[in-house]
């Protein structure tokens, strides 16, 4: 009989698609150039609740938020060289391009005030499932140890994203805050796993195994080409590329990263027919490749359609639940006696 509880369980799965929620929420604001709608964190415009009108902020607006920038660039340059990073310390505090404050734009702002808010929700989730497992299960000691981290995870990625919007978005920051979010779901994906306490009377064969490991390894090969294209489309945004040039404006990542979805989908469709021949029946395996087929639908209207925004976050959220999807998938490589949620 597994010692946790349906509700302890429920609030965990709630959890997760707490955290999707923020990487959706991320990539609209991206898509929307909305990054900069809130030039301050965690507040915006210094408010709780975002104004609506330019009218309701002071003249010199701009002037403030842009010195407010300059001393956050300045901390986080202090930061970086501290830990060895002093050449990108100094692009940064040579960059006068970052200190460039924006026009109010209400759409942009609650968009990613919206951003923030869900952000903020899925903190505290984050953060009431530690103390729940501190009151009730803090004799797990991994389980203890995995919601400690991924609490201080959530602390820094809402930290990580005061200086996203402090650099006024260099794209690298944007990609590390990304791979931040991607490395929380995993680690969240763990937990559920420890509470669910289920395991297979399952033996795949080693070539099975080791194919699906290979998949996982080619699929973070794929997520971190596709951080290098959006890195390019963030400079093309930023330089006021009209959309439609993109793909004619895009170097050699965008292809590679285009090509290299044809072997994450062939060693894919092997592992299907693999399951299916040897009678394994992990439901996961169709679900892998059926997440898959969006990511090749959303890339054919990239390359074909002129990147319409729409695509951009279902592409995002696909791929990070593909991961997510691959990380339950390690489950069915385990032999013990499956147990019961009561």
């Amino acid at each position: 009989m597994n010692q946790f509880t349906k509700g302890y369980l429920r609030f965990s799965w709630l959890t997760l698609v707490f955290i999707y929620l923020v990487i959706i929420a991320g990539s609209v604001v991206r898509t929307s150039g909305s990054g900069m709608g809130c030039p301050d964190w965690p507040k915006c415009f210094d408010q709780y609740i975002p104004p609506t009108s330019e009218s309701q902020l002071p003249i010199d607006y701009k002037d403030k938020y842009a010195e407010y920038r300059a001393k956050k660039i300045e901390k986080f340059s202090k930061f970086l060289t501290a830990i060895g990073f002093e050449e990108t310390a100094q692009e940064l505090r040579n960059d006068d391009s970052l200190l460039i404050e924006q026009d109010f734009n209400a759409r942009k702002t609650w968009v990613e005030y919206g951003n923030r808010l869900v952000g903020f929700i899925a903190g505290n989730m984050v953060l009431i499932l530690f103390i729940w497992t501190v009151i009730r299960y803090r004799k797990k000691r991994a389980l203890l140890i995995l919601t400690f981290i991924n609490l201080i995870l959530m602390g820094i990625e809402g930290w990580f994203g005061s200086i996203v919007v402090a650099t006024n978005l260099v794209p690298w920051t944007i990609t590390l805050h990304m791979f931040l979010a991607l490395v929380i779901v995993g680690i969240h994906i763990k937990i559920i796993r420890i509470i669910r306490d289920r395991s297979y009377q399952l033996q795949p064969q080693p070539l099975f195994k080791y194919l699906f490991y290979f998949s996982v390894i080619l699929t973070f090969i794929q997520i971190i080409l596709g951080a290098q294209v959006r890195q390019e489309i963030d400079f093309m945004v930023f330089e006021m590329v009209d959309r439609s040039s993109w793909i004619s404006n895009m170097e050699g990542d965008f292809y590679f990263h285009r090509s290299f979805s044809w072997l994450l989908l062939g060693v894919n469709l092997i592992l299907l027919y693999l399951n299916k021949k040897k009678n394994y029946g992990i439901p996961t395996i169709k679900i892998i490749v059926g997440l898959l087929l969006v990511e090749f639908i959303t890339g054919v209207l990239f390359s074909y359609a002129n990147m319409p925004a729409f695509t951009q976050p279902v592409h995002l959220l696909a791929a990070s639940i593909l991961l997510g999807v691959q990380y339950f998938t390690f489950e069915y490589f385990h032999f013990k006696r499956e147990s019961m949620i009561r």
